[in-house]
């Protein structure tokens, strides 16, 4: 497993789990806390693929309205070009997922765009590429209440997105787990599901677990911005553990 540690973040191994920790910051750096398995590598290169099961035993210093940034564990396919020199690409991603405001990415129909949640993406399906040239019409119509419910859950289907608010208090112990098959995906907390049949990215993606202090915004109704959050005090996750069981 890679660490990825930025202004202050630090990644740090404990027995069989981890420890990331951010300092306070000031709002004027990005910093960052990370392990994955992808640094260096291309795209194709990446190691998981359906069917397999993720479980990770986890806690934060602070409850889902405190927590400042984004954190997470799950699978991706950095298409930031975070951690190598590659294009950039439309997001895959399959994880447990926290963003606080003013992050807004309401991606998914009756569910906030910030929070803790289960969430799926793969923005390189074919019905995207067909619906993407009506989007210089499409975006400008969603400002429109009733067009929006009318029309994103189309887009929402083509981006292969679901999403649901994660039913646990981040500062407590919770067993999260998530089982990725060929052709939809599963969260639960506890052995309690929460989220089921979501539509399943395609592979390969990278393992990737992280807390960082950004925000962003992308919405159905064309707004998009990125900026970095001050905090005022450290934050941390503590992973007591991290299985990932692939079928055979």
């Amino acid at each position: 497993m890679n660490t990825y540690e930025v202004n202050g973040g630090q990644a740090i191994r404990e027995g069989a789990g981890w420890g990331l920790t951010l300092p306070p910051m000031d709002g004027r750096r990005y910093a960052d806390a990370q392990i994955d398995d992808y640094q260096g590598l291309p795209r194709r290169r990446f190691r998981w693929r359906p069917p397999l099961t993720l479980t990770v035993r986890a806690r934060f210093s602070h409850p889902a309205d405190e927590l400042v940034g984004t954190a997470g564990f799950g699978f991706w396919n950095d298409p930031f070009m975070m951690t190598g020199a590659r294009f950039p690409a439309l997001p895959r991603a399959v994880w447990f997922f926290y963003a606080s405001p003013p992050s807004d990415m309401a991606l998914a129909c009756d569910v906030p765009g910030y929070g803790w949640k289960a969430a799926v993406i793969d923005a390189g399906r074919l019905p995207f590429w067909l619906l993407a040239p009506t989007a210089p019409l499409a975006i400008p119509m969603m400002n429109a209440r009733p067009l929006y419910r009318a029309l994103w859950p189309i887009g929402q289907r083509a981006l292969g997105i679901a999403e649901a608010l994660a039913p646990a208090d981040m500062t407590m112990w919770h067993t999260y787990r998530l089982e990725w098959d060929v052709r939809r995906v599963r969260f639960g907390v506890d052995d309690v599901c929460f989220l089921d049949g979501a539509p399943s990215p395609r592979g390969p993606l990278g393992f990737v677990m992280w807390l960082d202090n950004q925000a962003m915004i992308a919405t159905p109704w064309g707004r998009f911005a990125h900026r970095v959050l001050p905090t005022s005090a450290p934050q941390w996750v503590q992973v007591e553990s991290v299985s990932i069981q692939a079928a055979s």
